[in-house]
């Protein structure tokens, strides 16, 4: 059973491996595609945040610059979006369309987006739950060592608590996709609206989010396998024990 187990998580490994690559590629493809492509507007990714900024009424968020490539984030606590340096000074269709799906996520945050605030909440809990969840499994194994034939699966069931704290994470990544398909739809509207891009830009702006997209839809199905992984390996363990 521990060979198969091995052979399970040697595939699972490429599996991921394989999809992790092709999201990573895609996207960075995408990225030096229409980062070649300058906008009608000539505005950069800096005047795009700015602007939209402004034109949802959202003050006391700074807008700044910061290092590595697709490094672009919204820092929710510290009021600031930071562009990644391709993307600060640019007037691509890909930078634009980075730039605006980070405001996306302050727009989400400033008028209460329900996935948003609930991932919100769920950053706290998935760390909680991955630092807990391997020595609750242990703590079921000492378990069942030491008091498994007075209390019958009492530390199978805390290894499986600790099962469900590690799948926190995949309730995670699952609760990122609308965040991100979201951000991606508010941007695209408010690329258009506010003059940023032409209708005609608007594909390419779209492609540009779209790849972005694959690489949350990679860390769903990253992070459903290492779960399924995991869960499989408590469940070999402790059948093992029990057969010796």
């Amino acid at each position: 059973m521990f060979l198969e187990y091995y052979w399970i998580v040697i595939v699972s490994m490429l599996v991921c491996a394989v999809i992790g690559g092709y999201a990573n590629n895609k996207v960075h493809s995408a990225y030096r595609k229409y980062g070649a492509i300058a906008t009608r507007s000539h505005m950069t990714g800096y005047d795009t945040a700015k602007k939209l900024l402004r034109a949802n009424g959202i003050h006391g968020i700074s807008v700044g610059r910061t290092k590595g490539v697709l490094s672009d984030h919204f820092h929710p606590k510290k009021r600031e979006v930071n562009l990644s340096e391709g993307v600060y000074g640019s007037d691509s269709l890909a930078a634009v369309a980075v730039a605006a799906h980070e405001i996306g996520h302050v727009v989400q945050k400033e008028k209460g987006y329900a996935f948003y605030k609930l991932r919100t909440v769920m950053v706290g809990l998935t760390n909680f739950g991955s630092r807990l969840a391997l020595p609750l499994v242990l703590l079921g194994v000492l378990l069942e060592i030491f008091v498994g034939e007075a209390n019958p699966n009492v530390g199978f069931y805390v290894a499986l608590g600790g099962v469900a704290l590690y799948g926190l994470s995949t309730v995670f990544a699952l609760i990122t996709l609308p965040v991100e398909l979201d951000a991606s739809r508010r941007a695209k509207k408010m690329l258009v609206e506010q003059g940023i891009i032409t209708e005609e830009e608007l594909p390419y702006a779209s492609k540009m989010l779209g790849a972005a997209a694959s690489t949350y839809v990679a860390s769903l199905l990253v992070s459903l396998i290492y779960f399924l992984r995991f869960a499989m390996w408590v469940l070999v363990l402790f059948g093992q024990r029990r057969r010796d």
